[in-house]
């Protein structure tokens, strides 16, 4: 009983090392980011997604070198349900969401097909290497253009705002943020990129010591109170490594960056989909029960109705959030009481 107690109490402080951590991590990495003029939605999709995505990185990789192939990807399957399901219903709950064009029409499109892929590689029960590096190449390909992208958008905001500094004299220059409106550019000085650089690898380092000592404690008390490893992964861990996902969208949120919060989101799940489940079977060849197969399975339902009521509509409406939170919280009591999983 007291070594359960332990563990209890570890998990409980590796969930909060993790979103400390990631918190620590994301703020670093926007702040380096926003130097070169990214949007909120970039940001959201890349620097804020592989931020608070790390957990499940870390996670999935020490799963995977342990050889517990349903934690690790029932960790991807089930943050990903999590996510979206679970984090956009909340976020929508509390605020109607509108959604960008090109969140729809790009993005929306690639969280789709990476979902397919993710499900596709599991079909014969197993992600070998290669899979695995393939992948990871095909997330760091999206990635690439995505910033290509971005990047191309502020070179033309910036030469427009030359030629009407040069017309009118003393224009600011810069990006534009998720509302349309300027971001100006600013370089920041010396000693706030050190200090963000310092805070990055420290955010990243509770991040992995945290990670370690969720997926033994999580594992230890669920399989003592009978839990599947598939359900322990699907669940349990599933919420604990998406928790700074959750505490970054509310937090964007209430500041009113809604590129930020919704970006994190999908950004989150092609990161995991791709970077983690490849990374994951580059360190270990992966092999998963017909158990982890049914929340793949939701996984994909939950996409194709999360795009299909933003690309129909552009938004998320409260009934809808709620719906989907409540979706998820029946997710997880069928899994406890062995309805399914």
């Amino acid at each position: 009983m007291t070594s359960l107690l332990v563990q209890g109490v570890l998990f409980v402080a590796s969930v909060v090392g993790l979103g400390v951590g990631a918190r620590l991590l994301v703020d670093a990495a926007v702040a380096l980011a926003r130097r070169v003029g990214f949007s909120d939605l970039v940001v959201g999709l890349t620097v804020v997604a592989a931020g608070t995505s790390t957990p499940e990185l870390v996670v999935t990789a020490d799963a995977a070198m342990a050889g517990l192939g349903d934690v690790a990807v029932g960790n991807v399957a089930g943050s990903n349900v999590y996510n979206l399901a679970f984090i956009l219903g909340v976020v929508a709950a509390i605020r109607v969401i509108p959604i960008e064009r090109s969140l729809v029409h790009r993005d929306g499109v690639v969280l789709v097909a990476s979902t397919f892929v993710f499900a596709g590689v599991l079909l014969d029960g197993a992600v070998a290497r290669l899979e695995g590096g393939l992948l990871v190449v095909a997330y760091v390909a999206y990635t690439a253009y995505l910033l290509w992208d971005a990047r191309s958008d502020a070179a033309a905001t910036d030469s427009g705002g030359a030629a009407t500094a040069g017309s009118g004299g003393g224009a600011t220059t810069g990006s534009v943020d998720a509302t349309g409106a300027a971001v100006p550019l600013r370089v920041a000085a010396p000693s706030a990129s050190v200090r963000s650089v310092v805070l990055l690898v420290v955010g990243l380092a509770v991040v992995l010591a945290s990670g370690h000592v969720l997926v033994e404690s999580a594992t230890v008390v669920a399989s003592a109170a009978g839990l599947s490893d598939a359900l322990i992964g699907g669940t349990i861990v599933a919420a604990g490594t998406s928790t700074p996902e959750f505490a970054v969208s509310l937090v964007a949120l209430s500041r009113g960056s809604v590129g930020v919060s919704v970006g994190n989101v999908v950004g989150s799940n092609v990161f995991n989909a791709l970077a983690v489940l490849g990374v994951g079977a580059l360190v270990r060849p992966l092999a998963v029960s017909s158990v982890v197969l049914e929340t793949v399975a939701w996984l994909v339902v939950v996409v194709l109705v999360a795009v299909a009521l933003m690309w129909s509509g552009r938004r998320l409406s409260r009934p809808e959030g709620v719906l989907f939170a409540l979706s998820e919280v029946g997710r997880w009591t069928a899994g406890i009481l062995g309805i399914v999983g």
